[in-house]
């Protein structure tokens, strides 16, 4: 586990380091990539050191372990963004609102109203992207494909909601490549720009097909 000033600055470097070889050798549309850290189920304590090191921009899976971790963090570092990367139940959209910069996971009309309802009340209005279930699979959370341009305009226009890009989890087991495809061509066709996609085995491959953001855990952190 990187829990050394050390070892987080070297992991850190290892991955951004293979981000811009990727980004330059695919010719991927962005000028930058974004490196959201995922830090579920990781302790402060853990976490810091790669604050340290400059990455700023951390993913959490659930509302109530953000509300548990990030304020002492957040306190001592007021440049931090954390981007809400797991499933939201509409119960907890104003815990969501409150801790969090970016809400990755809008995936259904019920949770689109809610975020909505609660920017309004708090006048906070966070960028959004909208989770594409992009395999079709049950297990998994997102609107349909065949659902997505229409649902990321009925959130713009009957909610107000800012959304930012779309975000994809491929299934297990396949590669990845053509799901990634898939969802930057929906990201055209919704008018977005944004595509947050690949994690720590496949982000290479994301940033070929495009994505502006990549969710990297286990190989910054190691095993949970």
């Amino acid at each position: 586990m990187a829990n050394s000033a050390e070892s987080a600055a070297a992991r850190l470097e290892f991955i951004r380091t293979r981000m811009e070889k990727a980004r330059r050798r695919f010719g991927a549309p962005p000028e930058a990539v974004e490196l959201v850290a995922v830090s579920k189920t990781f302790p402060a304590d853990v976490i810091e050191p790669f604050i340290a090191a400059g990455q700023h921009v951390f993913g959490e899976n659930r509302v109530q372990e953000a509300k548990e971790k990030w304020p002492g963090l957040r306190q001592k570092y007021p440049d931090l963004s954390l981007h809400l990367i797991g499933p939201l139940q509409s119960n907890k959209a104003r815990e969501a609102v409150a801790r969090f910069d970016v809400i990755e996971t809008v995936d259904r009309e019920k949770i689109a109203a809610a975020l909505a309802a609660e920017m309004a009340r708090a006048d906070r209005h966070l960028p959004c992207f909208v989770q594409v279930n992009i395999g079709g699979e049950e297990q998994k959370a997102g609107v349909p494909v065949d659902q997505a341009v229409a649902f990321v305009r009925n959130c713009r226009e009957v909610h107000g909601l800012t959304i930012a890009g779309l975000m994809c989890i491929p299934p297990d087991g396949q590669p990845a490549g053509p799901y990634f495809a898939h969802l930057a061509t929906l990201g055209r066709a919704a008018g977005v720009e944004q595509l947050s996609m690949g994690m720590s085995g496949d982000f290479e491959t994301a940033i070929a097909m495009g994505a502006t953001h990549v969710r990297v855990g286990s190989a910054l952190f190691g095993k949970r």
